[in-house]
Order: structure tokens, then sequence, then C-alpha cells
């Protein structure tokens, strides 16, 4: 009996080790999973809490067992709170998914403007550098024509060195030219002047068909038009620093001058800016009856000279009569010679061997006021600006280093070799 006691005890003791083992080993874990379920939140609070008392019960007969079992119960407010929140976190899954969707696609549509613009603007970019090559390949210069040979001799230098500077812009005529105003009869204006009779130039035509590309036909008689465009671009450019020397181009806001260049003539500015500045006859200059400019007439010898002989001198044209020209140039036809035209000639003589006539027309005894004046002439009238004190070319424009000076007194510069 006694050794059954002390079997019962031994036992009891053991057993008693055993639990509060087991004890230690349920609290180790317990701690580890109340770490882990603390992350989940309120709701995971409470159910390792349960857990706890669940290990700390030990078994599911014990008393704190069935405790534990009744409080396990679900309260209903708990319930709802769970199910609330878990609907409340899938919406907010939902949202966030949908949001994320939306952002991704938002995303790639950027991406992809982006590369439309980007494309875009490489397209503009390298349609602007054609553009540019083609402008630059649209350049005119004098190789360009084949029938500068065609023009005099001794004029041939000056179209090159004026084209080299792009200053002798042709356009095609939107409407045929007015053929020149016929000279009065007489035995003497029959006559052909020296020049003429030395060199075979083609004769002054008006064609009725547009030059190609690559005809500058510097034997064509020259509108009034083309002139009054190349005498504003060659003086602005020559005088390009001197301000005061510049003549302003007509703005769009300007009453045209004359009825028949509107401000959507495509010379207008040039027009217009010649007739504000005084250059041409206008009515601002008195003369009422020029109410029309005639852009597409052709232009006459006494026009060549009236318009450009001012912009040499710079100052009012001096008086002039009949009998001063004849004995200055010794013209046989100075009587045919308008008054106002009749100042520029006289005044064109003062240059001596820089005046505008010598240069076009060679030496003669006729000077033909109202016949048409050729491009070739327009542009050997254009090459020089100024007085015989001071001038400029269009040599020296063109190679202004090679230019030694821009006042000759006594022998003119010569052109610039082609």
């Amino acid at each position: 009996m006694l050794y059954l006691n002390q079997v019962t005890e031994t036992i009891r003791v053991r057993l008693l080790s055993l639990r509060n083992h087991l004890f230690i080993l349920l609290r180790a874990e317990l701690t580890m999973t109340l770490t882990f379920l603390a992350t989940l939140g309120r709701k995971g609070l409470r159910l390792s809490l349960l857990l706890g008392l669940c290990a700390l019960a030990a078994c599911e007969g014990s008393q704190i067992g069935n405790n534990l079992g009744q409080s396990l119960e679900p309260d209903p407010q708990l319930a709802a709170e769970g199910t609330e929140t878990e609907t409340t976190s899938g919406d907010a899954d939902s949202d966030t998914s949908d949001t994320g969707s939306s952002n991704a696609s938002n995303t790639e549509n950027n991406e992809k403007a982006a590369d439309e613009a980007d494309e875009s603007e490489a397209d503009a970019t390298e349609e602007e550098a054609t553009n540019a090559q083609a402008a630059d390949s649209d350049a005119v210069v004098a190789g360009d024509y084949t029938d500068l040979g065609k023009a005099p001799e001794e004029i041939q230098a000056y179209l090159v060195d004026l084209i080299e500077l792009d200053l002798l812009e042709v356009r095609a005529p939107a409407t045929p030219p007015t053929p020149a105003p016929a000279a009065e009869s007489s035995d003497d204006s029959s006559d052909e002047s020296d020049t003429a009779e030395d060199s075979t130039p083609e004769p002054v035509t008006t064609p009725t068909t547009p030059p190609a590309p690559n005809e500058f036909r510097p034997n064509q008689a020259m509108t009034r038009r083309e002139y009054a465009r190349w005498l504003l671009a060659v003086n602005n450019r020559f005088y390009a620093g001197e301000r005061t020397r510049k003549i302003r181009p007509g703005v769009n806001s300007s009453q045209p001058v004359f009825k028949d260049v509107p401000v959507t003539d495509p010379d207008f500015a040039s027009i217009q800016g010649l007739a504000e500045a005084g250059m041409i006859p206008s009515p601002l200059t008195g003369s009422s009856t020029t109410i029309n400019f005639r852009p597409d007439a052709p232009l006459t010898r006494k026009d060549l000279l009236l318009w450009k002989v001012p912009l040499d001198t710079r100052q009012a044209l001096p008086t002039a009569s009949v009998s001063a020209v004849e004995q200055a140039w010794g013209f046989q036809d100075a009587a045919k010679i308008e008054p106002r035209a009749l100042q520029a000639v006289l005044a064109d003589y003062q240059n001596g061997d820089f005046a505008n006539i010598r240069r076009a027309f060679n030496y003669t005894t006729l000077f033909q006021p109202d016949k048409a004046a050729t491009r070739a002439e327009g542009a050997a009238v254009l090459w020089r600006f100024g007085n015989p004190a001071e001038g400029i070319t269009a040599g020296e424009v063109r190679n202004p280093n090679s230019s030694t000076s821009n006042n000759n007194n006594t022998e003119e510069n010569e052109p610039t070799d082609g």
C-alpha cells in the first residue's frame, strides 16, 4: 500500500512537471503568434487573445475550456463590423485596382501622345530642313542663266554682279505687257547709235510665253514694276548700313497712291515706297494726271533716268533746257524729252564717266526717250549709285574686301569678273 502511494505521487509530480513544460512551450508559441496577429489590426488582436485562452485551457474538457467555448459565440456587432470592413476593404481594393488600371491607361496614352508629338516635331524639323535646303537650292546665281551671253558684252559683267547678289528678281508677268509708246517718226530717230552698230544684241521683244527657269532674257523690255522692284532692292542693299539713304517700303495700312497698284499687288511695297519717297511721279509729287502706274507696261528710257538719278545726286534736280542738254550730251532728239526727264538727263551728265547713260548706252547722240529699256540696260544703270566724288558699286558690295576705295574721281571701278 505504501509502495502504491509512492508510485502515485511520483506520477503526479511528473505530470505536473510535464504540464509546466508544455505551458512554457505554449507560451513561447503564443508570443510568436500574438506578434504575427498584432499586425492584422483590431480583428487579429482579438483572435490572438482567443487563441491564447485556448492554449491556457490545455484540454477540451477543462473548466476554462468550457468557459472559453461559451465565450467563442460570435458577437453580432463584431460580425457586422467584420463584414463591413471586408466589404470596404474589397471596394477599396477594387477602386485601387481600377485607379491603377486607369493610371496605367493614362500613362500609356500619355506615352503614345508624347511619341506622336516627338514624331510630329521630328517631321516638322525635317520639313523645315527640307524647305531650307530647297530655298538654298532655289537661290538664283548667274550660272543658272544660260542666256546672259546674249546681252551686250560690256553689260554682261554688271548683270553677273547684281544677279549674284540676288537683286534682280524675275517673275512671270501676270498679264501680257503693254506695248511701249511709239516714238515720233523722224529721219534722225531712225539712226542707230554706235553701240548698236558695233554689237548685235537681240532686239527688244515682248514675248508671249513666260521665260524658262534658266532664262533671264536680258534684251527683253523691262516692265515698270520690275524696275521699281529692282531699284528699291538695290538701293537698300547698297546702303544697308546707312539708314538715312534707304527707302522705306510701303506698308499695307497706307492708302494706295495708284489706282492700279492695290495693297494686294506683289510689288505694292516697292512701288508705294518709291512714290511716297517722291522718286516716281505721282499725285503726291503734284502730278495730278498720274493716277495709274501701269505696272506691266514697258519702262521707257526717260523713266529709267528719271527714277534713278535723284538717288545718285541726293539733291534736287537742276533746272534744264533743251539747249543745255543738246550742248552737254549732243543729243539730236533733246527736244523730244519732256521737261522733268530733261532735268534728270542733264544731272546725269554731271556724273561724268559715272553717268548712267554712258554705262547703259555707251556713246550715242540719240537718247530716244520713249524707247523701251531692256533688262540689261536697267542692270547697267543700277550697278552703281552715287556721284563722282562718292559712290558704291555692286562689285564692291559683292566683294567688299577687294575694293581699294569707294571714292574714285578719275576712273570707274570695273565690274567683278563672273
